[in-house]
């Protein structure tokens, strides 16, 4: 079969929900958006479950492509600080994918898969996330740029910005005070990264009630997904194939 013409079942897991969807591989729909629940515990085999159940009400397809909240190396989980670092450390998820599913799979974090979807390819440009967790991802002219877990990263001395930003202090301290902790955040990422674009995507996006910078949008966290298309197109040049 002609690469162009397979099929690309796409994942998104979510500390909250786990959504997929099947695209050409032009990045189109081929099928209705699919989400369930994340289960609770999120240990592996309960994750799988329900991808295997959400591939099952989708269209037939050819290869996988998965974006995962944490730190992937070689499709394997190192971090998983919004599912559970001891559940996931050192879990091949790329190959539990390919033994379930019969499919060749492609891992990413979930960010790196929003990126290469809403990145234009021009220059500089940083994806951050805002949901469960806080997620990022480089671009440089179209390509990725080496994973970083900014989550992680302290921003005050007893806070990550997962800790300052994710959806845990957003309920505990209300949208007021977390759109001024996001105007600091923003600042921030201007001042270290001097990008040529941003793009805030993830739930809590829409939330955001300040005025942003004229090279600052929002973008639909929906969209993000279409990246598995690009992934797999730039499979030459990747390490996390199964």
């Amino acid at each position: 079969m002609d690469s162009t013409d397979e099929k690309i079942l796409a994942i998104d897991i979510g500390g909250s929900h786990i959504k997929a969807t099947v695209l050409n591989s032009s990045g189109q729909y081929l099928a209705d958006y699919q989400r369930q629940p994340t289960p609770k515990p999120p240990a592996p085999d309960k994750i799988l479950a329900v991808i295997k159940d959400i591939s099952g009400k989708l269209p037939p397809f050819d290869k996988i492509a998965a974006g995962f909240p944490g730190y992937v190396k070689d499709g394997v989980v190192k971090t998983a600080p919004k599912l559970g670092n001891d559940l996931w450390k050192d879990f091949p998820l790329a190959k539990s994918l390919k033994e379930m599913l019969g499919k060749s799979a492609l891992l990413l974090n979930d960010a790196d898969l929003q990126a290469l979807a809403l990145a234009k390819g021009k220059g500089f440009e940083l994806v951050i996330t805002l949901g469960t967790g806080f997620g990022s991802a480089i671009i440089q002219d179209g390509y990725l740029l080496p994973h970083l877990e900014m989550s992680l990263h302290p921003i005050t001395k007893s806070k990550t910005y997962n800790d300052y930003v994710g959806e845990d202090a957003l309920v505990k301290i209300g949208k007021v005070k977390w759109n001024q902790r996001m105007k600091k955040v923003l600042t921030i990422l201007k001042t270290v990264f001097n990008y040529d674009h941003l793009f805030i995507s993830g739930g809590n996006a829409q939330l955001l009630t300040f005025d942003l910078d004229a090279n600052v949008t929002i973008e639909d966290n929906k969209d993000g997904i279409k990246g598995g298309a690009i992934a797999w197109e730039q499979a030459g040049n990747h390490s996390t194939e199964e």
